[in-house]
């Protein structure tokens, strides 16, 4: 995987850059929109700050159409460099996807590394991912978004290639030969991760063959997914206020009222403009969301855009083709009054046609009902075997002997 650098000013950045301090840069076309975008530069900003990096300041600048060579007009590119000279040349955060021309050309302009959305994103996922799969889908993300930007730097691949039939003619160029090492590098990737992916449906099948339903807690990223799946199953899944705390899959046994057993499978949070990228190097991990009996929605009802925050989820599930019975969990409701919880109740299900359930994980409110809901959709989604229901009676206390053979 590449590796992580220091940025100094002037420099490509690279997806896995190392920020320390940085000025945040969003648009807006015009008065109506600028409330929307605040609330996703917040969001950036709180990317940034699981990135590591310290926010000197965010500037909002109207913009109604993109420069095709710099994203912004002249003006306000010569204005921020101004400030960023300022504030000691940090680096520089975009909340819009910019080309590899328009980043490039603000790089010159500023003297600073430029970050786009998607970089941030990328960077956070190189730096979370622990398994090997992760590791790989990371990699492979970065080297397809580094593909059209590439500047020479990545001739340090060579030394991985092999001699006959693989060596460029005299005509071709250094970048050529660079991208062709990355595409190489790209298919060996693939092939691992294929194997990868064979080793996990293999555990995956090895599971299915054990009766038991499974549901996979999906939502936006800093929901409270990890913290609920924590409290539910007495774990020690790593839970933190930060977006993408978890990037690989996490399944634990879940012992429900009855006396069931379900599989509980803790899944990477979604994002608004999820870089396609990581979308498709993520499908492996993905997989697990589609193949599960039943899905738990988990919103953070107490942020402010949680219905647009909701509106992705279902989007992105919708795009991946997941249809199963899903429940809609509203967390954090400990953060808000009584008649908050009933306006987002109202509001929430309108978006997505449940009836949702407020509960709060880290307080461990609400958890009861949620194990009974759970009980309630596996029992129409599994049938119930003989040992579980030997299990269930057990519990009750109604065990029947059963019968013995011939």
């Amino acid at each position: 995987m590449p590796s992580t650098h220091t940025v100094a000013s002037g420099a490509d950045p690279g997806v896995g850059a190392t920020i320390k301090r940085a000025v945040i840069v969003g648009t807006a076309p015009g008065r109506a929109q600028r409330e929307r975008v605040d609330i996703e530069l917040d969001e950036l900003e709180e990317l940034a700050r699981t990135l590591g990096a310290a926010v000197l300041e965010r500037s909002l600048v109207t913009l109604r159409e993109p420069h095709p060579a710099t994203f912004l007009r002249s003006g306000a590119v010569d204005a921020l460099a101004a400030r960023i000279a300022e504030l000691g040349f940090p680096a520089v955060l975009c909340n819009d996807a910019l080309t590899p021309r328009q980043q490039r050309n603000l790089q010159e302009a500023w003297k600073v590394a430029v970050l786009d959305r998607t970089e941030v994103i990328l960077a956070i996922f190189a730096r979370r991912a622990t398994t090997a799969e992760g590791r790989v889908q990371v990699e492979m993300a970065q080297l397809e978004h580094l593909l059209p930007r590439l500047a020479g730097g990545w001739s340090h691949l060579e030394r991985q290639r092999g001699g006959v039939g693989l060596r460029g003619g005299p005509g071709e160029t250094q970048i050529e030969v660079d991208r062709r090492l990355i595409r190489q590098r790209v298919k060996r990737l693939r092939t691992r991760l294929a194997v990868i992916e064979r080793q996990r449906q293999t555990r995956r099948t090895a599971r299915t063959d054990v009766p038991l339903a499974s549901c996979a807690l999906v939502g936006y990223t800093n929901a409270g997914k990890s913290t609920l799946l924590n409290h539910l199953t007495n774990s020690e899944v790593l839970a933190d206020n930060l977006l993408f705390a978890t990037l690989d899959p996490t399944s634990r046994r879940l012992d429900l009222p009855s006396g069931r057993r379900i599989i509980v499978t803790d899944t990477v949070g979604f994002i608004q403009n999820l870089p396609t990228e990581l979308v498709e190097a993520f499908a492996a991990t993905l997989e697990e969301v589609r193949q599960a009996h039943m899905l738990a929605i988990v919103v953070d009802a107490s942020h402010p855009d949680c219905e647009a925050q909701l509106a992705t989820v279902l989007e992105t599930l919708a795009d991946m083709g997941c249809d199963q019975p899903a429940l809609l969990v509203l967390n954090k409701a400990d953060r808000l009054s009584a008649r908050e919880q009933r306006a987002r109740r109202l509001t929430l299900g309108d978006v997505s046609g449940m009836s949702p359930l407020c509960i709060s994980a880290l307080r461990e409110s609400g958890l009861r009902e949620l194990r009974q809901a759970f009980d309630s959709m596996a029992a129409r989604v599994v049938p119930e075997t003989r040992a579980n229901r030997q299990r269930r009676d057990a519990a009750s206390g109604d065990s029947v002997p059963e019968r013995a053979a011939g």
